[in-house]
């Protein structure tokens, strides 16, 4: 009888220590779980403060066509600072292409173009359809801001880029945020967005949604190279 008591003690006790180890596993992957979703929105506040901590940033902003019809931009693409401000060139559709070369410092924006003769004028980029390029590196409500205003960001796949290897991280933006940075974008839309990461550094994203209203999806790809050299940009 004694014998059978002390099997049946150590059998509890291995059964005991058994449920204990399997707890203690299921916890850890869902602990992992929820650090999975926080390293997610960690890099992608890691890679805003790349961005805003940014001395330049070589950008460009582009697609590959409009709707019929749309006046707006097709291409963006030169260098900005966190003044905010911007220099390059742009190119905006307007039943033609225009190309201009573009300074924009803050909310006054300067185009020189064969179709503006006598060098840099001051335009109003609204009445083509068109964003201030200054506004994409203001570091409140610019491009940095959408890295973290993003809504159920998700890892996907990895792929090489030369000796880089990039984070596929998508989610959602809420209209009005891409509005503050494209005016002609419906407010009360949806944009889907796809960043790729190479570390905590964000180096292109693919944002999709109604740019122009009832016009239909426009899909734009962005690139941005942060660099440590500053960059004075001056009106013309």
């Amino acid at each position: 009888m004694a014998t059978t008591n002390r099997l049946w003690r150590g059998t509890a006790a291995l059964v005991t220590t058994f449920l204990l180890l399997t707890a203690g596993c299921t916890d850890d992957r869902e602990d992992g779980d929820d650090g999975d979703e926080a390293s997610v929105e960690d890099r992608l506040a890691a890679a805003r403060a790349t961005l805003d901590d940014a001395e330049s940033i070589d950008f460009s902003l582009v697609t590959d066509e409009l709707p019929s019809g749309v006046r707006g931009l097709l291409s963006a693409v030169g260098t900005g600072i966190p003044a905010p401000a911007f220099e390059g060139d742009v190119t905006v559709s307007v039943g033609t292409s225009i190309d201009a070369e573009v300074i924009a410092l803050d909310d006054v924006v300067y185009a020189d173009s064969a179709f503006l003769p006598g060098g840099f004028t001051e335009v109003d980029p609204a009445l083509l359809g068109a964003p201030n390029p200054a506004d994409m590196f203001d570091t409140e409500t610019g491009v940095s801001n959408l890295l973290t205003s993003t809504v159920d960001p998700e890892a996907g796949e990895e792929s090489r880029d030369g000796e880089d290897i990039l984070t596929t991280i998508s989610g959602m933006l809420p209209g009005d945020l891409v509005a503050a940075l494209i005016p002609t974008a419906d407010e009360t839309g949806e944009f889907a967005v796809t960043y790729r990461l190479a570390d905590d550094e964000l180096r292109d994203a693919q944002i999709s949604g109604p740019f122009y209203g009832d016009a239909g999806d426009v899909t734009y790809d962005l690139g941005v190279d942060p660099s440590d050299e500053p960059v004075d940009i001056t009106a013309p």
